[in-house]
């Protein structure tokens, strides 16, 4: 959820950034523009000031030094002194565009374009026309014009052709300094879109780590309070609310349970006694009592059974640094007479030179889960095969793994293998309760184990115990 949300936020505020940023860059734009038209109208002004009283068209300072004569030269000064200085063409142009004073000299007005524009619009009066916006990638002038006046008619036009080169580098460094700022705030905005959605999602990350833990048998996992929205936080409450009484519902099943088999304990113990003492009253060769005794004997089988799993799901566990390899060969030792009797080999693989694995564990339980799947390969491995038992160091967890010879399992009876009181209808005639497993499964699990299952080739099954390798592994 947290990687769908986070990207949500984070495409919303660029997406707010970047329709802020354009107007912005727009704006920064048009304003240095217009400074650069302001002081272009204010040269214009200046030198139609000049232009104005200068009236002869072909006039020259004469030796005498006449007065218009003065004038066109001190314009004509003015304008090559303001091409040199700031590289800007201008000049003043009567109405048939012919110059009155131009530089550089022979620079003119064309028929058509922006320049032409802007000198047509001053000849209607207007003191400048608005030229279009200048872009860091265009390479353009700016035309600025400005009419010259005598007796409420425009005589003359005063028109100045301005690179922009100058324009553009500013505008682009305001650009650059405004994507800089775009670029913090939008790494400010990632920060605060982590830390938001590390706050909203926190509720729901332990959720989950508790739901799993549920999930797979530890029933006293809960959610701390913690931050979060209000409505996450209710829904911990509620959450908690329902941990507690699921395991209470589970506390009173397995009290049920154990009960129901204790109490049944006693009277089948007596009722098996009662059919021995019956079956020697019985003439010989009467099968009837074995066979009463027998099914009297497997419900015993099975009333301790359920003991034992009801036993095994509300007992905690006493983790601890426990020497995984010592455990597995001992209790493969004491599997290895039971085995004999039926000519199967029971062997342990001894791990790579020997060397102690330790993992977390409490080692009552994870003896008598071992001693569960050990049991139950033994049972369904025929005579002449051999089971082996591993241990070995995955990452942080630590594998048993009891592989025997057995038929093996489907596909579809993988999918069910550890259900309780399952069995598969190939293996009926097998002694059994169907619960070996699941007790296995409930003893792993209280101190964060897992169960796995797999098929053996040619044939057989793979039974692997895990256990974490530490305390921190457990809790992850």
């Amino acid at each position: 959820m947290r990687s769908r949300l986070l990207p949500l936020l984070i495409m919303l505020m660029a997406g707010v950034l970047l329709a802020l940023g354009f107007p912005l860059a727009a704006s920064q734009a048009a304003a240095q523009q217009q400074r650069v038209v302001v002081d272009r109208i204010d040269d214009t002004t200046r030198f139609a000031a000049v232009a104005q009283f200068v009236t002869a068209q072909d006039e020259t300072v004469p030796d005498g030094g006449s007065a218009d004569g003065e004038r066109l030269y001190t314009l004509e000064s003015e304008l090559t002194r303001y091409q040199q200085l700031y590289g800007i063409s201008a000049g003043v142009f009567y109405r048939d565009r012919t110059a009155m004073a131009a530089a550089p000299v022979g620079w003119g007005v064309p028929p058509d374009g922006e320049l032409f524009d802007s000198y047509y619009s001053a000849l209607l009066g207007r003191r400048a026309h608005n030229p279009q916006q200048v872009w860091p990638w265009q390479s353009r002038t700016l035309a600025i014009s400005s009419p010259i006046v005598r007796d409420g008619d425009v005589v003359a036009v005063v028109v100045t052709d301005s690179p922009t080169g100058a324009l553009r580098s500013r505008i682009l460094h305001d650009w650059l300094l405004l994507a800089a700022g775009e670029l913090a705030a939008m790494a400010i905005a990632v920060l605060l879109a982590v830390r938001l959605t590390g706050w909203v999602m926190l509720p729901v990350a332990t959720l989950d780590r508790a739901t799993h833990d549920i999930a797979t048998g530890r029933m006293k996992s809960r959610v701390e309070p913690a931050g979060g929205p209000p409505e996450l936080r209710r829904l911990v409450r509620s959450f908690n609310e329902m941990a507690d009484n699921v395991e209470a519902v589970l506390d009173q099943q397995r009290a049920f349970v154990a009960d129901a088999s204790h109490q049944l304990r006693n009277p089948l113990s007596a009722l098996l006694l009662r059919i021995e003492l019956l079956g020697l009253a019985l003439p010989d060769g009467n099968t009837e009592a074995e066979s009463v005794k027998e099914e009297g004997h497997r419900l015993a089988q099975v009333l301790d059974d359920l003991l034992g799993l009801a036993v095994a799901e509300s007992s905690g566990t006493q983790s601890a640094p426990t020497d995984i390899t010592e455990l597995a060969r001992t209790r493969t030792a004491a599997w290895r007479a039971v085995a004999d009797q039926a000519d199967i080999a029971v062997e342990f693989a001894e791990p790579p030179g020997s060397a102690a694995v330790t993992g977390w564990a409490d080692a009552v339980a994870l003896s008598s889960a071992l001693d569960a799947v050990l049991d139950n390969a033994i049972k369904f491995t025929p005579g002449g095969e051999t089971v082996t038992v591993r241990v070995a160091a995955d990452g942080a967890r630590i594998a048993i793994t009891v592989a025997d010879g057995g038929p093996g399992l489907s596909d579809d009876e993988l999918a069910r293998i550890g259900d309780r009181f399952w069995r598969s209808a190939r293996h009926q005639n097998v002694q059994g309760s169907g619960l070996g497993l699941s007790i296995a499964h409930a003893l792993l699990t209280q101190g964060g184990g897992t169960v796995a299952y797999e098929r053996r080739d040619p044939h057989g099954l793979t039974v692997t115990l895990t256990v974490p390798r530490t305390a921190e592994a457990e809790a992850r």
